[in-house]
């Protein structure tokens, strides 16, 4: 019998972490070194005073990837956990959708996704063991207005997690979502604030929006051994939204 460890540890484990200098990355990076991880944060905007270690990386550009990942295998040799939360939302009604914000929404949230994930997939495939973490959103399971570009990234992503989870995890490698509704970041407060934000309030029924650190903890779990027999779910932490 398999003794499961439920303190949810990550020591010894190394993390990378897309989008990590801002947002739900950066809670979900703090929250990993406090659990013991070695956590290196890919991002185009790096911080130049952050504890963590952060490399430089355009998710889109593909020799972009391959550099940063090959970097993180120079600093530590292997890479035990993969989160994909760098992401863009670019919205506007879809008879006014720009191309520019469809290609770049689609560059960013599903193909910067599928390039990080099948660089770090060979390295945790040859090792035989590892998790892949996915930001998708509640906006991967139902319709928002406006959502044209980001619906089709969330939703895609939610698919090609599936695909990765049923082919890899055979293997070692697991591959899960976490679907949050709107999080309380920088970001999400200015977007959100005032009578649009108490509108969408009220369909949710916990009542309120998501903080960083709720998400953070859903990482944590998905990114411990504990979770080794959660394999292509898709988790919400959405308050409930999408279940009316």
């Amino acid at each position: 019998m398999t003794t499961v460890d439920l303190s949810f540890s990550l020591d010894g484990k190394v993390a990378v972490v897309t989008g990590g200098a801002s947002g739900i990355g950066a809670a979900i990076a703090a929250a990993y070194a406090a659990k013991g991880a070695k956590v290196v944060i890919l991002d185009r905007a790096v911080p130049e005073d952050g504890e963590l270690t952060a490399v430089s990386c355009d998710v889109t550009d593909e020799a972009s990837v391959t550099a940063a990942v090959d970097q993180v295998m120079r600093l530590h040799g292997r890479i035990d956990v993969l989160v994909n939360s760098a992401g863009v939302a670019l919205l506007a009604p879809a008879e006014e959708l720009s191309m520019a914000a469809w290609n770049t929404t689609l560059a960013v949230n599903l193909t910067g996704a599928f390039l990080l994930t099948q660089k770090v997939g060979r390295i945790m495939l040859d090792q035989g063991r590892g998790k892949v973490i996915n930001l998708a959103s509640q906006a991967a399971t139902v319709a928002l207005h406006a959502h044209a570009a980001y619906c089709a990234s969330k939703f895609g992503l939610v698919g090609l997690t599936k695909v990765l989870a049923s082919e890899w995890a055979g293997r070692g490698v697991t591959v899960n979502t976490i679907s949050p509704t709107v999080v309380l970041t920088d970001l999400g407060r200015k977007a959100w604030e005032g009578p649009k934000g108490d509108r969408l309030k009220e369909q949710i029924p916990t009542g309120r929006f998501a903080y960083p650190d709720e998400i953070a903890a859903a990482a944590i779990y998905l990114a411990s051994d504990a979770a080794d027999m959660v394999n292509g779910a898709d988790l919400l932490v959405d308050g409930g939204y999408t279940i009316r």
